[in-house]
């Protein structure tokens, strides 16, 4: 949700900065500002709805993805030559498949909802970039999380592996 806001956001202020005619009848300025609203009440209650999932997953002792936005997307080539290999079997291979389909339904000209149609054309093809980057994120954090499990806990300088070696 917090990615669609964010999309709605950038939709309207393209709508305020560079449309000038009306759109399906109504003023730009109004639909662009709308969607600035919109977008940001969007963007709000994904920030507090992923909040709230998170402590519930915490509190269930659930998995939660962790690393930043950066740290994630260094992690997908890793993820995905893993999933390959077939040593990570924490993602299931129809799951690649679909963000593979997706790719392509974002670059294939043919959509559900024409372009064509102004603001309503651009939907689906919002919501597939949401999906996607919302579900390869999880994923590759999901993926960050097993790979910091499973590193050997490093020693504390100046201590010794052997206790009992004192002698």
């Amino acid at each position: 949700m917090v990615y669609f806001g964010a999309l709605l956001g950038v939709i309207g202020l393209l709508t305020l900065l560079f449309r000038d005619g009306d759109v399906v009848g109504l003023p730009a300025v109004a639909v662009g500002a709308g969607l600035l609203v919109i977008g940001a009440g969007v963007g709000a209650l994904g920030a507090v709805r992923r909040r709230v999932v998170r402590r519930r997953k915490i509190a269930r002792g659930e998995p939660v993805p962790v690393g930043n936005v950066i740290d994630r997307a260094k992690a997908l080539p890793r993820l995905l030559r893993d999933v390959r290999r077939g040593t990570y079997a924490d993602l299931p291979k129809s799951r690649t498949f679909l963000w593979l389909l997706a790719l392509v339904y974002l670059v294939s000209p043919v959509d559900i909802l024409p372009d064509l149609l102004p603001i309503i054309g651009v939907t689906d093809d919002a919501g597939v970039v949401v999906w996607l980057l919302t579900s390869v994120s999880t994923a590759a954090g999901l993926y960050l999380r097993r790979e910091r499990e499973q590193l050997p806990h490093e020693q504390p300088q100046g201590r010794r592996a052997n206790p009992s070696a004192d002698g």
